[in-house]
């Protein structure tokens, strides 16, 4: 194997590598499938990713590699050209890492857990107090963010992957229109990403 193979599905947190890799312009292989529909596919995932969670990626030497920030730091590693994360010795790398782990671990759970309230075992009454609850959750992670947003990327005059993240993630609840309307700055930072015809291609495929 001489590509990375990256497993991802339409709309998912996979296109946030594959803009990364749009950035770096590095080759590689996307699978994409209907993740979390039983069938050979997802039982190829299983094997690969015990979560069957996309993105996976299968490295050039055959190793694994999940989890979307471990993706983008190994990413930012193989590519430093592309920017993606600030060099250890860069004053924002503190804060680029903080918002990062942030992101993917307090508002990206948010999709896993209230988009479909069913499989948590409530009924119909509370699926959607439950949901609800959630997204006004969701409002308040995603508040903290816009905070500490600077422009034109978030991170200042340096683009990040975290504007990557920005791009695909203001397309899933609460929808595109209220992201704008409550986070008018973290809005500008991906409508950024959106008018570069690398990115545009992939986000306007997915969304």
């Amino acid at each position: 194997m001489s590509k990375y193979v990256l497993i991802g599905s339409a709309g998912c947190g996979s296109v946030i590598i594959e803009l990364a890799f749009a950035r770096a312009k590095a080759a590689f292989v996307l699978e994409q499938i209907p993740y979390i529909e039983p069938g050979p596919e997802r039982d190829r995932l299983l094997e690969l990713n015990p979560l069957g969670q996309v993105p996976t990626l299968i490295l050039p030497n055959g190793n694994i590699l999940t989890e979307s920030a471990a993706i983008i730091l190994h990413l930012a590693d193989a590519f430093p050209d592309a920017g993606l994360a600030p060099s250890a010795s860069d004053p924002h790398r503190p804060q680029f890492l903080r918002w990062l782990v942030y992101i993917v671990g307090a508002i990206y759970p948010v999709s896993t857990f209230g988009d479909e309230p069913a499989r948590w075992g409530l009924d119909e009454a509370n699926q959607k107090k439950y949901r609800d609850s959630l997204e006004e959750y969701r409002l308040s992670l995603w508040k903290n963010v816009e905070e500490v947003a600077d422009e034109p990327w978030f991170l200042g005059e340096n683009f990040s992957a975290i504007d990557l993240y920005l791009a695909v993630m203001r397309n899933w609840r609460p929808g595109l229109g209220a992201f704008n309307s409550y986070f008018p700055k973290l809005a500008a930072i991906a409508d950024k990403i959106g008018k570069e015809p690398a990115f545009a291609e992939i986000l306007d495929r997915d969304f």
